[in-house]
């Protein structure tokens, strides 16, 4: 479906390194997570929290939702519009966060 373009930008020759569900992966500078999951052959990046179904990204701008993602233990992270990192580490989201995951993420940990 979606076939990666050479790159010939300066600098597009060194790899950004982050893993996804354990696993490691290389992209490209300036690749968002979501073009690089694509772009390694990971589509699928959630599941549904009702029926677990398997969600992929699908708008690539923003609008759909369907990209979310764990970011360094930050859930609901659109893939599509965050760029991958070196050292990131990008997650498979599963359901939904508990209540108390989603008060300790608003609250920033604090007692």
């Amino acid at each position: 479906m979606f076939k990666r373009l050479p790159d010939t930008a300066p600098g597009a020759a060194v790899p950004v390194h982050f893993t996804f569900d354990g696993v490691a992966l290389k992209a490209r500078p300036g690749d968002t997570v979501a073009a690089a999951l694509i772009a390694a052959g990971h589509d699928i990046c959630r599941a549904t929290p009702v029926s677990g179904a398997p969600r992929a990204p699908y708008c690539l701008m923003g609008v759909c939702f369907e990209c979310l993602v764990s970011i360094d233990g930050v859930g609901n992270r659109q893939a599509c519009l965050v760029p991958v990192q070196e050292g990131m580490h990008v997650q498979t989201q599963r359901g939904k966060r508990s209540m108390s995951e989603g008060a300790s993420a608003a609250m920033g940990d604090r007692p």
